[in-house]
């Protein structure tokens, strides 16, 4: 790769479209790089795969936006747009131990393996049923038609919410992942209908528990363990958030990324069509690394002076992991480029590490990997059905997602 002699320009459209470029120079030449970032907020990014897990799981970096050292103003920019006014903020991801210790056992308890591998066959149903939609026309907008009602439904079912409310949350949710709005325009509202809508559910479901989520999260709470309302909505509005975005991205990213590489998609695609699935698994995984869902974990402070790839600290900096750039370091990862589905040796960062690391993320690949086998098996002529320049990646500093996909193929 060919590297600028000068520091690159960061937060461009151009950047957004391909940043890998500019997140090697960093790694290169400034791998804990200090920079103003679009909202105004000065903070570190930490771009090398060491320097990024050493980040990830050091607990002087509190996910607490208190310990920033900015006024009311500057802290309202960081976190997820419309949070705050929400009354929102004690979730898994702007909290610490031991807060967070007992939130996540709680959470865990209600969101267990065991019931991600349950809702396989619905996940299936869900992908069917969605592609049957637009299967006979021979075009979609993927990202519209399918990566992102696919996990708005399967969210909502998990968690408990009623049939005929989910088309409510799909219009709110579709609010929030457009982050140009940011707090001042429809975002916010559309969290804090979440947020009204999240309570009252809660407030409901006590005295009606079933087997969903948010039962479940009654049901922990209800057996010595302490979790107010306000924290049970704040969870349940998280597990939404993190649990549709990242896989949106992932679908929407991973579909795109094997049009591009046509020879690496027809590899998986004759595994698929032999009933193969172990290539399937590494794909899944390369494509979280290739191009993944999160350009750049939530928000860390610093609570004391640190140092991080040799560069210090101070307390109150906030520092945010650039995963994006770690997932393509060559250091950890031979020929970082490539899309290469085999890839073996692929700890990579997608979802995070250490305590922090994504709940959902069982979920996601499980959606992921179904939504993606199902496309290339039932439209496996499937082609993009305008140049590469011409699409777009959404606004938002954190998720790394495309704003359409319209495709082609054979109506089926």
């Amino acid at each position: 790769m060919n590297l600028p002699n000068a520091a690159p320009e960061l937060f461009s459209r151009e950047f957004a479209d391909d940043p890998y470029p500019a997140y090697a120079w960093l790694r290169e030449h400034s791998p804990v790089h200090w920079t103003t970032l679009p909202s105004g907020v000065e903070a570190w990014l930490v771009t090398r795969y060491d320097d990024a897990r050493q980040a990830l799981a050091d607990g002087r970096l509190s996910k607490n936006p208190d310990h920033h050292a900015e006024d009311a103003q500057g802290k309202s920019r960081t976190g997820i747009p419309g949070e705050r006014s929400a009354n929102l903020m004690t979730h898994l991801l702007n909290i610490d131990p031991p807060d967070h210790t007992r939130l996540r056992r709680l959470v865990s308890k209600a969101f267990t393996p065991r019931r991600v591998a349950e809702f396989a066959p619905r996940v299936q149903e869900l992908t069917d049923d969605l592609i049957d939609r637009f299967a006979p026309r021979g075009e979609a907008n993927l990202i519209h038609e399918f990566a992102f009602p696919l996990p708005i439904y399967a969210i909502c079912e998990l968690l408990g919410v009623p049939r005929e409310d989910q088309d409510d949350f799909r219009d709110w949710a579709g609010m929030m992942i457009r982050h140009g709005g940011g707090p001042r325009g429809g975002v916010a509202r559309s969290v804090r209908k979440i947020r009204d809508y999240l309570a009252e559910l809660i407030h409901r479901k006590r005295g009606d528990l079933g087997d969903d989520l948010i039962s479940g999260l009654i049901r922990a709470s209800d057996h010595g363990e302490h979790l107010t309302e306000n924290e049970a909505a704040a969870m349940c509005f998280v597990l939404l958030f993190a649990g549709f975005e990242t896989t949106i991205n992932l679908i929407g990213n991973g579909t795109y990324a094997l049009l591009r590489n046509p020879g690496q998609r027809a590899r998986l695609q004759e595994s698929l069509r032999r009933g193969e699935g172990a290539l399937l698994d590494t794909a899944v995984e390369e494509l979280l690394r290739y191009d993944g869902p999160v350009e750049l974990a939530t928000w860390r402070f610093a609570t004391e002076p640190l140092t991080v790839g040799g560069q210090r600290i101070a307390t109150g900096d906030p520092v945010l992991v650039v995963l994006a750039a770690a997932d393509r370091d060559p250091a950890r990862f031979p020929d970082p480029d490539t899309l290469d589905l085999s890839r073996r040796d692929n700890q990579h960062l997608g979802y995070g590490h250490g305590i922090h690391y994504c709940l959902g993320a069982p979920l996601a690949r499980l959606e992921g990997r179904t939504a993606l086998q199902t496309l290339l098996l039932r439209l496996p002529d499937l082609e993009l059905a305008t140049p590469p320049t011409d699409l777009r990646r959404r606004g938002g500093l954190i998720m790394r997602g495309l704003r359409d996909l319209p495709v082609r193929f054979t109506p089926a």
